[in-house]
């Protein structure tokens, strides 16, 4: 199975930017073999970010992404789905899902990866995930409580069904409107990836308008 490191090493040569009118299929992004059904608002153009907490490359999209994210109107639906592809993969999904329960998703997202990435904390079980979440005005009990929430576990299978149904290889991936991917080989490099979403977007715009 190809990973992260395969799909950054591919992506390493910078592809042309993207435009709404020249995106190349196949070149710029793939399709889905089977779209996906989206969560956004009427409305509205999902754009999906499929990651996981401890590949050093989502890592590094997460300051051009966001500053990307920063800028889209309110047509644009932005969330984030953790991959599933077992071991710590899956056990970091939990720790997503969980601390959204919690209402500190948000707030603990880049911490989360600082502390992976940076400090060398591996948070893959549930002693360290409820040490590391309860500094977020949530005791360690709350955390394991929510790290064993039907809820969660809800949430975790339905995201392991969507990577099923987008068969997907390795991570970091941008999904635009259920249909369209975008990785690091097709976009060129990470910093591309946000650009090359934007005129998705834009292309999924122009279709409705049609």
């Amino acid at each position: 199975m190809l990973q992260s490191a395969v799909l950054a090493i591919a992506g390493l040569g910078l592809a042309p930017l993207a435009t709404a009118d020249n995106l190349v299929e196949g070149q710029h992004y793939e399709k889905l073999p089977e779209p996906i059904e989206t969560q956004a608002g009427e409305g509205q153009v999902e754009v999906t970010e499929v990651f996981w907490y401890g590949c050093p490359h989502c890592y590094n999209l997460e300051e051009p992404l966001n500053a990307w994210v920063a800028e889209q109107s309110d047509d644009v639906a932005f969330n984030r789905m953790p991959a599933t592809m077992g071991g710590d993969w899956n056990t970091h999904a939990v720790m997503f899902y969980a601390a959204e329960e919690l209402g500190i998703r948000e707030e603990a997202h880049a911490d989360i990866f600082h502390a992976i990435h940076e400090e060398g904390q591996r948070l893959n079980n549930a002693d360290s995930i409820a040490r590391f979440l309860s500094q977020y005005d949530v005791s360690e009990e709350e955390v394991r409580q929510a790290l064993d929430a039907f809820g969660v576990k809800s949430q975790v299978n339905k995201a392991h069904a969507r990577m099923r149904t987008m068969r997907l290889m390795g991570v970091p991936a941008l999904v635009v409107d259920g249909r369209y991917l975008v990785t690091p080989s097709s976009a060129g490099s990470l910093e591309n990836m946000p650009q090359v979403a934007g005129a998705l977007v834009e292309r999924v715009r122009q279709e409705r308008e049609d």
